[in-house]
């Protein structure tokens, strides 16, 4: 059994590693921005040294992406850079673990193929940027560290896209969804098993990228999600969508990596299925 410390606890991810850490019988403290500011370097110490948690499980972030290229982007970078850098460098000093969670928006989109963990980055929104720099950060802190990155992200807690199409449904007979952006979906319970398996397994530290299996585009995912309702799903281009910040057009994220240390991952779809499954429990 593992002590852990979850920063960012109630947030989608936050709330969903609760509950599993819940099921595992794990001991852990849950930490809320109102628990713990990280950007506070006196408080970040201060609270590692009272928890002396084994791991520290980093699911704080600012995630406003379109807000992150102007009215947010000073707090886009005081939370994803230097609030992980304080993390970081706090967890490298107290000789405790740490999993810090990023993005496939590292990644410009442009390849055609899958993105590898070292190929280069090059991010191009302001979130994307920042989150590159928190990788950095860690990278450098001398803890020791798993960066994962992910995509897509969906679940029960928080606003995601699952819940975005299931509530434009309600008011809309017909709806339109990008059809030129293709990744991978990412249920948060996949998310979190994951990175306990990282230490269950006790993989080697450093970069993993984790998302459900295959992938799709959003006009896919938003088919899937509506399957079985009579709402007509209609395909547009990113450009009849503006958006502030840039959006990577292909950033679907090679697994092997992952994969190669036993974890099972199941497909999007899957994923998908089950998770509106245990909605309606």
């Amino acid at each position: 059994m593992s002590k852990a410390m979850i920063v960012g606890a109630s947030g989608q991810l936050g709330q969903e590693l609760q509950r599993y850490l819940k099921e595992l019988d794990w001991s852990f403290d849950a930490l809320t921005e109102k628990d713990l500011d990280i950007t506070d370097k006196t408080a970040v110490a201060a609270k590692i040294a009272e928890l002396k948690p084994e791991v520290i499980l980093d699911a704080a972030a600012y995630t406003a992406v379109d807000k992150a290229e102007d009215e947010g982007k000073e707090l886009n970078w005081h939370v994803n850079v230097d609030g992980t850098k304080i993390l970081a460098d706090a967890a490298a000093d107290a000789k405790v673990k740490l999993i810090y969670i990023s993005t496939d928006y590292v990644f410009d989109g442009t390849n055609e193929g899958m993105y590898l963990e070292d190929d280069p980055a090059n991010p191009k929104n302001e979130y994307g940027r920042a989150k590159w720099a928190g990788e950095e950060a860690v990278r450098h802190s001398g803890a020791d560290y798993y960066i994962v990155r992910t995509s897509w992200v969906f679940g029960e807690f928080g606003h995601n896209f699952v819940f975005t199409m299931q509530n434009l449904a309600k008011t809309h007979d017909k709806l339109t969804v990008v059809n030129d952006q293709t990744g991978r979906p990412t249920w948060t319970r996949t998310l979190a098993e994951f990175m306990i398996h990282l230490l269950q397994v006790a993989a080697p530290f450093g970069t993993y990228q984790l998302s459900n299996d295959d992938s799709c585009n959003w006009y896919e995912f938003a088919k899937e999600i509506l399957k079985d309702t009579d709402v007509d799903v209609q395909p547009v281009t990113s450009e009849q969508f503006p958006q502030k910040a840039y959006r990577p057009r292909h950033s679907v994220m090679d697994l092997s990596k992952a994969k190669s240390t036993g974890f099972e991952i199941p497909t999007w779809k899957e994923a998908l299925q089950a998770f509106l499954a245990s909605l309606v429990k």
